[in-house]
């Protein structure tokens, strides 16, 4: 077991208060123009199909991702940071510290605690390293056409399963045939195991949690939205302008997920996206070809953001990931 007391990590920046309450106050107005609305629906006793997803299925609560974070390595100055002495993974700086954040004796800067997060938290990031260096370097897939969701309704007449406030696009008949008449290939087994019972052994490949580290894949669309999930779980060692970015991807994914899925979500304002037919599965592809390489990226920069974090856990980094195009292919 590596040490966790990891040495104070040489400073690359310290942020005067004007500029990180700046950003602390950007990241919140960010956040809010997403949680408020949900906000106000959870209050009303209403439920949106599509946007209360990633606050209602991840757990992360908006009142966590309002909160703003430097990151490892940043040093927040000035007495408006003390009101963080009590946050989880802070610490207030010692006077060696401060003089090599270039600020004087005896004044006030936090920063993350890079050693006492380890102590707690090396499993996690030794499995979101595994996870997310092993995607990034495995083939893209893109042939699944988001039938994990059809999937999930398979036979929902001999199941009784309902969605309480959607109807089904094509009908309880016309979505089983198009679950029957294509291949189900879904390699991502957050998306598996809500299956029918019956559909279960229609899908081509055998997604658990146990082979989760060698199956997820660049081109799968839940492998794409859980960056925001590893994001998150990782925080405070994560600036939070990066969190928002994979929640902001993992946002636009989930809209184009379910205008792919067998509801009829129109009057919602999402569009169907009819991947029975040729037209809607080359619109499909062309989505998921564009976000997985957003997520690519994403990912690279999960990774150059977790590497001091590796390292100080003794967990060696993959090679540097290679070009997107060598590793795509259809399914």
């Amino acid at each position: 077991m590596p040490n966790h007391h990891a040495d104070w990590p040489q400073q690359e920046h310290t942020l005067s208060p004007g500029n990180w309450m700046a950003r602390e106050s950007a990241h919140q107005l960010r956040v809010r123009q997403y949680s408020e609305p949900y906000l106000a629906r959870r209050s009303a006793g209403h439920k949106h199909p599509v946007e209360d997803f990633l606050f209602t299925y991840y757990t992360q609560k908006p009142g966590q991702l309002m909160r703003w974070h430097p990151g490892d390595g940043v040093v927040l100055s000035g007495q408006q940071a003390q009101t963080r002495a009590g946050w989880k993974y802070y610490r207030q700086l010692d006077d060696a510290e401060l003089a090599s954040a270039g600020l004087p004796p005896g004044s006030a800067a936090l920063a993350f605690d890079r050693g006492s997060f380890l102590q707690d938290r090396f499993e996690a990031v030794r499995f979101a390293g595994i996870i997310l260096q092993g995607t990034a370097l495995r083939p893209g897939q893109f042939g699944c056409f988001g039938l994990h969701e059809w999937a999930m309704v398979y036979r929902q007449d001999k199941f009784q399963l309902r969605h309480e406030y959607l109807q089904l696009r094509l009908g309880s008949a016309g979505t089983d045939r198009v679950v029957e008449e294509n291949r189900i290939r879904c390699s991502h087994f957050d998306a598996f195991r809500f299956y029918s019972p019956d559909a279960v052994p229609l899908n081509e490949l055998s997604p658990s949690r146990e082979n989760q580290r060698s199956t997820e894949q660049p081109g799968c669309l839940h492998a794409n939205m859980d960056l925001y999930k590893w994001a998150y779980k990782l925080s405070p060692a994560l600036p939070s302008e990066l969190v928002m970015d994979c929640f902001e991807l993992s946002w636009r994914i989930r809209a184009m997920d379910m205008q792919a899925s067998p509801y009829d979500l129109e009057q919602w304002g999402y569009p169907a996206i009819p991947i029975e037919t040729a037209e809607g599965k080359a619109q499909y592809v062309e989505h998921q070809r564009a976000f997985s390489a957003e997520a690519q990226a994403l990912r690279g920069r999960l990774l150059g953001a977790l590497k001091p974090l590796l390292e100080a856990a003794g967990v060696v980094s993959a090679p540097a990931q290679p070009s997107r195009a060598k590793h795509e292919r259809l399914a």
